[in-house]
């Protein structure tokens, strides 16, 4: 094994994501113990890559952005047994412990499991993050059969997600959403209906009533918390994962707080839903793929809030 010269995406200041990211060529090393090194073949982008730009889990700079890679495995780390050179894999970055991450040519992985036969690696790069927070947020939230759950924002891909894990408990979801899911998530068995003047009383008339819980899994809107706790009895049955201030302002609850009080997780959904999407029996919409050198016109179409589906790196 031997240091190798690879194209990354990374920023040495926090800001900005279009202001502070430079693709650049820089030397990643052999993985340490624990860790695999992989030729990555494609990496999903996610919102909290630019909450990352920002300042968000700050840590050593330079930093890397692009948590989700799929590709092939080039190096192993002295404690990995489970997998081997020539393996295809999908998993998480090391974005925390390396100076770079995802976005590159080749990157190390904190995390990982085999791309099931019937996945390509590009839909396979859309999932780990999604579906982590997703079903970590879910579980939090004690949603199981007959919970009657409305997932706010079901047109992003935690909302997306959301609601084909809880229908596959037995929920029952109503789900908030703009035209370009619409037939999507309907199709799931979600009851869908639009953001906007009158929602909660939509949301009221498909549920009978006030709903159990809320995922509020929308990009941040300044003064949505207040017009999700009007759907339920009380407002810590609210849950979000963006709008973080207003709903500890206002008795609800944030995704993040509550998965550091009950524990963090020691289950990576991942290889589970990698099977179900091999299978056909999950899935995340591919809004765009780019090349890496175009990376400013992937990160300039996820900042516009409108991706309509997961932008996805190829090096």
């Amino acid at each position: 094994m031997s240091t190798i010269t690879s194209r990354v995406l990374r920023f040495h200041e926090h800001g900005e994501p279009l202001d502070v990211l430079h693709q650049e060529l820089t030397e990643v090393a052999d993985p340490p113990a624990d860790r695999v090194r992989v030729r990555v073949e494609a990496t999903g982008l996610n919102p909290a890559d630019w909450q990352i730009c920002r300042g968000f889990m700050a840590g050593s700079l330079p930093r890397g952005v692009g948590c989700d890679v799929a590709g092939r495995v080039d190096a192993v780390g002295r404690n990995v047994t489970d997998v081997a050179i020539g393996d295809l894999v999908v998993g998480s970055a090391d974005f925390a412990g390396q100076p770079s991450a995802g976005a590159a040519d080749v990157a190390i992985l904190r995390s990982w499991t085999p791309i099931p036969d019937g996945l390509d690696s590009i839909h396979a790069a859309t999932l780990p993050m999604v579906v982590q927070t997703a079903v970590w947020t879910i579980d939090a939230m004690g949603v199981d059969d007959g919970t009657t759950l409305l997932v706010h924002g079901a047109g992003s891909m935690v909302g997306y997600a959301a609601v084909q894990v809880t229908l596959d408990r037995g929920a029952n979801v109503i789900a908030t959403a703009g035209t370009t899911f619409e037939t999507d998530l309907t199709g799931f068995g979600a009851h869908v209906t639009r953001y906007g003047d009158g929602m909660v009383a939509r949301v009221r008339e498909l549920a009978g009533g006030r709903v159990d819980l809320v995922l509020d899994a929308a990009p941040p809107v300044a003064g949505i918390i207040p017009t999700l706790i009007e759907t339920v009895r009380d407002p810590d049955d609210v849950v979000t994962v963006s709008n973080h201030d207003d709903a500890r302002r206002l008795g609800a609850r944030v995704n993040l707080d509550m998965l550091r009080t009950q524990g963090w997780p020691s289950y990576d959904p991942t290889a589970e839903y990698a099977a179900k999407a091999a299978k056909g029996e999950f899935r995340l919409p591919i809004g765009r793929t780019f090349a890496l050198d175009d990376w400013r016109s992937a990160v300039e179409l996820s900042l516009s809030r409108a991706p309509h589906g997961k932008i996805v790196l190829i090096p």
